[in-house]
Order: structure tokens, then C-alpha cells, then sequence
């Protein structure tokens, strides 16, 4: 960015065409009478003659050198500093063997409900639809069957974060199955709470968005104790309901002819608990049935925790006239430094080599 502080002044440079004039008009000279010149037209000029120039271009270049620097031209380079209040949220997601359930949709074809999840939750994190992503916030995830895992603590690189939520898988081995829902929310809390010991500055506000398509039924804690622990601590929980009403396909292997096949099973969702949950915590509770419900679930609570970003710009200007300018990758000196030169030139040439007589 380049500016001028006192442009006015480049008005000067009109009186430049004058000033040369004056500089470079014929003056009258000390001359010796000779009968005949002619002979002396032919002679060839000396280096002197066709420098003559020199001396009075160096005082022109310095009278508009000291009236650009006058004006006192400014290279500026701007510099953003974002500051931003951001949100911790822990993402708590629901890997039991009923997420296998294939009542959800991505891009029209139909999927189990984890990768519906991973689908939504992704463009959540990072944007993508009508969601705008959360780039200031600090993401955590938390898995879990029978047992709770810290998959990945609050943190601000997301595409890690989004890779890890993509590895996840629903289980496969009926000794880890289960919905340990009260464990999964204590860990959550407990990586919250921890970042005030972490980090100098305190988070505006720790949030937990929990989803499960079942029923607390494994692990330690009860869901309700860990709502009640999170809401002394400070920590909301959006709880999500995810699943068709009444039945939803699930797929089997038949054991006689190993073929995958799928069979219409019930969905029991522990409403009356997340509902609670939601509401000691100073949350909400929602439902979703399809990918597009599920979708407008993460856009609403997207737009009930917004992080707050505040953008300061500086500008560091180069005085051109008394700092070195660069130029063409070059540093060359300062305005008022170069007409100081060319100045001095001048005057030193006029009174040496180019010395002429009056």
C-alpha cells in the first residue's frame, strides 16, 4: 500500500520545466576574438563537452527529489491481528452396535447412522452447506460403546480432529457393545474442565453435544449425576436423539448362509433422560430421524453458540523521505539522502572537471 502524507506539495513539480530551463539556458561566456571559426567547427567534442550535462541534471534530479520527499511518500504494509473469544465443545458420539441401523441418507444413498453422523458433524467442524464452521472454537472428541474413549482432546486443528472422528467405528464384538451414555459425559466434562488448568486465558464457555440412538445401559456413572456435575461446572449439553421412530432396518449376517441381510428392529431412545439432561445443563434436547434433520440439529446449534472474533488492523508506514527505499530488490537510500547526494555531486563537479570560466 503506498500513499503520500503531504501530497500537496508534488504541486511543486510543475515549477520543475522552469527551473530546467533556467538551469540549462545559454549563458554568456568569456570569449577570445578569432578572425575565422570555421576551421574549429570540425574539431571533435571532448568527454567534458558531451558531459556538460551532468552538472546541472544533478541539481535538477535534487530539486525534485527534496520535492517528492516533501511530500513525504509512505509504503505502508498492513498487519491483521485476530483476536477471539472461542467456545470448547466436546463432541460425544454414540459408536454402539445400534448405530449399524441404515435409516439415514447421504447423497441418496442409504447409511448406517454413525456415517450420517461423521458426514454432518464434519461440515460442522470445518464448514461445508449452510454451516460455517467453527475456526475459533476448540473441538474435542469423545466415543463410546460399553466403554468411553478420549479419542482427541480439545483442540484447534480440526482436520486432525475430523480424521479421527472419520476412523471411528461402530463395534463389532459383543463383549464392547453397550451405551455407557453417563461415562462418555464424565470423561467430556473432565477434558472441559481441565482446560482452565491448561490455559492462561479462561474459555468463554465449555459446551458438550451428546449423541446416542439408545439407553444408558453400561459404565459407572448415571447420566443424570454427570448433567448435574456438568452444570456446577459450568458445561451445556445439547443432547441429540438420533434414529426413525418405532423400527429401523439393521443389518445381519445370517448364520446358516453368511449373507448380510436386514431386519426391522426397535428403537429405544432414552428421551425422558437426555430431555433432563439437556435442561439441568441449560441446553435442549432434539430429535433426529433423517440426515437433513440432523443437519438443521448442528445449524441451530450452531447459531445458539457463537464465538465471538474481533479483527484489529495495524498499518507500519515506510517513510520513503528519511528511511531506505527498496527498490526492484534493491535498498537505496533515502529520499532527502539522494538529492543530498546528487547536490554535493553537482557542486564538486562544477567546481572541478567542469569548472568553467566567467
Amino acid at each position: 500500500m503506498f500513499t503520500t502524507a503531504s501530497s500537496w506539495f508534488l504541486i511543486l513539480l510543475a515549477a520543475v520545466p522552469f527551473v530546467a530551463w533556467y538551469v540549462l539556458r545559454k549563458r554568456k561566456t568569456t570569449s577570445v576574438a578569432f578572425s575565422d571559426t570555421s576551421g574549429l567547427q570540425n574539431l571533435p567534442k571532448t568527454w567534458k563537452q558531451r558531459l556538460a550535462w551532468v552538472p546541472p541534471a544533478l541539481r535538477i534530479a535534487a530539486v525534485v527529489l527534496l520535492i517528492v520527499a516533501l511530500a513525504r511518500p509512505q509504503e505502508g504494509r498492513k498487519q491483521t491481528v485476530s483476536e477471539s473469544e472461542g467456545i470448547a465443545i466436546e463432541m460425544v458420539v454414540d459408536r454402539s452396535g445400534s448405530m449399524q441401523a441404515m435409516d439415514f441418507e447421504v447423497e441418496g444413498q442409504p447409511v448406517d447412522r454413525l456415517t450420517a453422523v461423521k458426514d454432518v458433524a464434519g461440515k460442522f467442524i470445518t464448514g461445508g452447506e449452510a454451516l460455517e464452521g467453527r475456526f475459533s472454537d476448540l473441538i474435542g472428541l469423545v466415543t463410546f460403546a460399553r466403554h468411553a474413549d478420549g479419542i482427541s482432546p480439545p483442540t484447534l486443528d480440526h482436520p486432525f480432529l475430523v480424521a479421527q472422528l472419520n476412523q471411528s467405528e461402530i463395534v463389532d464384538d459383543r463383549n464392547e457393545d453397550g451405551t455407557a451414555i453417563g461415562d462418555a459425559m464424565g470423561l467430556a466434562v473432565e477434558k472441559l474442565t481441565a482446560l482452565d488448568n491448561d490455559r492462561d486465558d479462561k474459555v468463554k464457555s465449555k459446551v458438550m453435544i451428546l449423541l446416542t440412538d439408545g439407553e444408558n445401559n453400561a459404565g459407572d456413572v448415571n447420566p443424570i449425576q454427570a448433567a448435574e456435575l456438568a452444570a456446577t461446572l459450568g458445561v451445556k449439553i445439547y443432547t441429540i436423539g438420533v434414529g426413525t421412530q418405532g423400527q429401523a432396518p439393521v443389518p445381519v449376517v445370517d448364520p446358516f448362509t453368511g449373507r448380510k441381510e436386514y431386519r426391522m428392529m426397535e428403537v429405544n431412545i432414552d428421551e425422558e433422560t437426555l430431555t433432563k439432561v439437556a435442561e439441568l445443563t441449560g441446553g435442549n434436547y432434539f430429535r433426529a430421524t433423517d440426515t437433513a434433520s440432523l443437519a438443521a440439529i448442528y445449524e441451530k446449534i450452531d447459531e445458539l453458540e457463537k464465538s465471538r472474533v474481533e479483527e484489529k488492523q495495524y498499518v507500519d508506514y515506510r517513510e520513503w523521505a528519511i528511511e531506505p527505499v527498496q527498490v526492484a530488490g534493491m535498498k537505496m537510500p533515502p529520499l532527502v539522502l539522494l538529492a543530498l547526494f546528487a547536490l554535493v555531486a553537482q557542486v564538486v563537479l562544477s567546481h572541478t572537471m567542469f569548472r568553467r570560466l566567467v
